[in-house]
């Protein structure tokens, strides 16, 4: 599979699952020593290998193929095609589904699966979200075993896991450990996250790979690892069955995550805010401001309303509260208990489409290097500064800045355009805090360099 790296000196790899560390097993009553395999005969032919052909559109052009054409033009010389190795899970063998990794897939010319029988198919992508690292590809459903879902809000810290994937590329391998944390985030910080934590081992080629319960369900995808060196020092992660299947809903239906609009921005309940608000600390998201005329005004939802949970499930921050918003289809109706003054309330919210929204203008600014921004509109008015580009691997991407974000504030003063950014920027000192709008929810971004 395709590496990911995070670098903080973190690096995120793709994954696997580690060994179990307790030791020799007790032998049981007949004589027999306890084992997994009766439950891994069953579900390891659900599990796959995927080989990615991955190049350039340039390769595909005869002339690119002349080395005298390429030196004379200065054509660069990394145009070959590129192959990776990840690992899948066939979760519909009627249809030939299989999810995988957005990572291990991402830019592919080709892919290539591999069933535990040594059977290969060509596959064809159905479609890719980015946010959750999830992809879903079809293959011919000749004599396909597949892996149930599980409830992966179920789990708790401490339940033994399975993890099944193609480590390194040498091939299926199947390793153990427990849940280690639930709900982790800040792992890639443009995404919808809500990370299973397991201590099992996990290598680069196990992205896309299965984590299992010991009824054999499956309860997550393995999708990236803390890893100072890029191997295993057991802290893997993995994406919530649940999550991964509605992703794998919409991913079948329409090709695509079709997200929509809630027209609310919320942030987590601390313990200043708790105190304004006459209300003890605790989990929930408070709204600070919403749209006119969107969603959430529709359903009555007011500022300074804390969400505590949404369709029955507890809502642990704006994080959270964004993450569950962020898997609803369009035109889908959730509902939210509020808690208002002291008491706590039912909303219910219509999921609208998404309005178009796009930047005037594109200008460079040297404070945000990498990043090309305009001016966002509405009704001849200039209400917001839009990131409109943002280079990979750059300072501003490196910092967390994302196409599509919108600055509101500089050092929490106000800003309208870019000539007002542009003044911000440089007559603050560092660090620079940037308040950001992604989607409906407010994000606060450090420049310290």
């Amino acid at each position: 599979m395709k590496r990911r790296w995070l670098w903080m000196p973190i690096l995120l790899v793709t994954l696997g699952v580690g060994y179990s560390r307790a030791g020799i097993p007790p032998v049981a009553a007949d004589g027999q020593v306890p084992s997994l395999a009766p439950l891994l005969q069953q579900v390891t032919p659900a599990v796959v290998n995927i080989a990615v052909l991955a190049g350039n559109a340039e390769s595909e052009n005869p002339m690119m193929r002349d080395p005298f054409f390429r030196r004379f033009f200065g054509a660069p010389e990394s145009t070959r095609p590129q192959v990776s190795a990840g690992s899948g899970v066939i979760v519909d063998a009627k249809n030939g589904y299989v999810i995988t990794n957005h990572h291990v897939i991402k830019n592919a010319r080709e892919v290539l699966v591999t069933t535990k029988d040594r059977r290969q198919f060509q596959a064809r992508v159905l479609g890719s979200d980015a946010g959750t690292d999830i992809a879903l590809l079809q293959i011919d459903p000749q004599n396909l075993v597949a892996l149930k879902f599980g409830d992966s809000d179920a789990l708790s810290v401490g339940d033994y896991v399975l993890a099944i994937g193609n480590p390194f590329g040498i091939g299926q391998t199947v390793t153990s450990g427990i849940v280690s944390a639930l709900g982790r985030f800040g792992i890639n910080t443009e995404g919808y996250e809500d990370f299973i934590q397991t201590d099992a081992s996990i290598n680069p080629g196990n992205s896309g790979g299965a984590l299992i319960n010991l009824k054999g369900e499956l309860i997550g995808i393995n999708t990236a690892i803390i890893g100072p060196a890029g191997g295993n020092v057991g802290i893997g992660f993995a994406v919530p069955s649940n999550m991964a299947q509605k992703v794998v809903a919409q991913l079948a239906r329409f090709g695509e995550m079709r997200r929509g609009r809630f027209g609310a921005t919320a942030q987590d309940v601390t313990p200043d805010i708790a105190q304004a608000l006459g209300v003890t600390p605790y989990d929930g998201a408070v709204i600070v401001d919403i749209v006119k005329d969107a969603p959430a005004e529709k359903a009555g939802l007011r500022r300074n309303d804390i969400v505590t949970a949404m369709n029955g499930r507890a809502v642990r921050g704006s994080g959270d509260l964004r993450n569950q918003m962020g898997l609803v289809a369009v035109g889908d109706t959730v509902e939210l208990r509020v808690l208002r003054d002291g008491k706590s309330i039912l909303l219910r919210v219509t999921i609208e489409a998404a309005r178009s929204t796009a930047a005037t203008g594109r200008q460079t600014v040297p404070e945000l290097s990498g990043a090309r921004v305009g001016n966002l509109e509405r009704g001849g008015r200039a209400e917001a500064v839009m990131v409109v580009e943002v280079d990979r691997g750059s300072p501003a991407w490196n910092h967390g800045l994302r196409p599509g974000d919108l600055i509101v504030g500089v050092n929490r003063r106000k800003v309208r355009d870019t000539n007002e950014l542009l003044t911000q920027l440089r007559s603050v000192e560092r660090p620079l805090v940037l308040n950001l709008l992604r989607g409906d929810f407010g994000i606060t971004l450090v420049i310290r360099a």
